[in-house]
């Protein structure tokens, strides 16, 4: 006699069910539409031209005047902070990675104190930093430098990946290393060629979490540039904004510009990032 345990349990659900299933989307969507209508707005005003701070809910003629002028004005800065963020990214990671190493598999004394150091450096207001490095790159002659502005975006990412890639490397069984040192690696190779590639889902973590720092980071560009030299997208959506405050359009049409790379990363990475986070607290 066949069971009717798989259709009593896919049977019709409750009407009192059903009802919290529809208010709870209907919450959700609620909540998404406000939380999306800056962009939404922030893109039909792009597609505005000569838009002022009056612009209709629904554009009735759209035009990409407005992007082809902040391509022509912020396409330098765009490319400045790419290269900044993914310069930060790689100074990053390679501090990071050793760093963390050490705090999960040494036995070192104060190990605890340190982490907790760490986090607390997340704590010290991003304008205080930013002047006590103004001080020092005058005298090492890094103001005005990419070199400069990446190792400064850099350290924002540093704490937070050092704890992430510890929590993760803890959580690596010991006896593959183990079994790599066996068969004759030391440890830097083992680290290079087993702990790395075990760690990648946390380190795309940390190296898309230290991009997004680097790429949105508008105190240190304001702070280490005094020239045009090196102008990342926010200082030049800053700067964009004093220069063209009536054309609304083309400023709204950079900060969609500005805000593309950062939504493709998340999109693309967003598994690895789910895993990355929460491979710290399983073993």
């Amino acid at each position: 006699m066949p069971s009717t345990t798989g259709r009593t349990a896919a049977g019709p659900r409750p009407p009192r069910s059903r009802l919290r299933g529809a208010w709870n989307t209907a919450a959700a969507l609620l909540i998404l539409a406000v939380l999306l209508f800056p962009l939404y707005w922030m893109v039909a005003t792009a597609l505005q031209p000569d838009a002022g701070l009056d612009v209709d809910f629904l554009p009735t003629s759209p035009s990409l005047d407005s992007f082809r002028a902040a391509l022509d004005s912020q396409g330098g800065s765009l490319l400045t902070s790419l290269a900044v963020a993914l310069g930060a990214v790689v100074v990053c990671l390679a501090l990071a990675a050793p760093a963390a190493y050490a705090l999960a598999r040494f036995a070192l004394r104060g190990e605890r104190v340190l982490v907790f150091t760490t986090l607390i450096t997340q704590l010290v207001p991003g304008i205080v930093i930013a002047n006590a490095l103004y001080s020092a790159y005058a005298e090492l002659r890094l103001v005005n430098s990419y070199l400069g502005l990446i190792l400064a975006d850099a350290s924002l990412g540093l704490p937070f990946s050092i704890v992430l890639l510890r929590a993760f490397m803890v959580s690596l069984p010991g006896e593959v290393v183990e079994a790599a040192l066996v068969d004759g690696a030391n440890r830097f190779t083992a680290f290079v060629r087993i702990v790395l590639p075990m760690s990648r889902n946390a380190l795309i973590t940390a190296g898309l979490f230290t991009f997004l720092f680097a790429w949105s980071d508008f105190i240190f560009a304001l702070t280490l540039n005094t020239d045009d030299h090196v102008r990342p997208i926010t200082l030049g959506i800053y700067r964009f904004v004093g220069a063209h405050v009536s054309d609304w359009g083309a400023v709204m049409a950079t900060a969609v510009l500005s805000a593309v790379p950062a939504a493709v990363l998340l999109v693309v990475a967003q598994k690895y990032i789910a895993a990355g986070v929460t491979g710290g607290s399983v073993k």
